[in-house]
């Protein structure tokens, strides 16, 4: 049997069962769990969709949020612990709008990733496999994610993409409890 892996990056569209996959997945590494929120809630629905998120994971996990400094939240976590991280594309939408140095911000959260001594497991929505956004903005921000995601794989041990609830492992050894 491998060993857990120390990063995973998992992958998928918008209510592609990534994160459901990633919970799982954080779930076989038989350690206490962390679980580091990137949304901010800004309205009613975003308010209600973390609620439900919460409920659903239970009070087994420790939750911390880190719209911005994942590397923060990342200290905060107890050593012998499994973290998982969603999402990173929240994430990047936040470092946009505060009008963050991105690549400063890339290059710091791979090296909180590479440093931490437990294991991540990053979720993350792959967008460029739609329509070309229509504005600049929108354009940025795919390239941007794109660019984010081959990163935080290239340094992954597992890479995996979710569609239709369905894991496709891109890199590395799937845990066979997850399937």
């Amino acid at each position: 049997m491998p060993s857990f892996p120390h990063l995973s990056l998992i992958l998928g569209g918008a209510s592609s069962g990534k994160s459901a996959f990633a919970e799982a997945l954080a779930t076989q590494a038989s350690r206490p769990r962390a679980y580091i929120a990137t949304s901010q809630a800004f309205d009613a629905e975003m308010e209600a969709k973390i609620a439900k998120h919460r409920q659903e994971r239970g009070p087994d996990w420790q939750t911390i949020e880190a719209p911005l400094d994942i590397g923060a939240a990342l200290a905060q976590v107890a050593t012998k612990s499994v973290v998982l991280i969603d999402c990173l594309t929240l994430w990047l939408s936040n470092q946009m709008h505060a009008k963050t140095d991105i690549a400063t911000e890339i290059d710091n959260l791979l090296i909180a990733l590479s440093g931490t001594p437990n294991p991540v497991i990053c979720v993350s929505n792959e967008v460029g496999m739609g329509l070309v956004p229509e504005t600049p903005l929108g354009r940025l921000f795919r390239d941007l994610q794109g660019r984010l995601n081959q990163k935080v794989a290239e340094q992954a041990d597992l890479a995996v993409f979710v569609a239709a609830g369905m894991p496709l492992t891109l890199k590395g050894t799937l845990l066979e409890e997850t399937t």
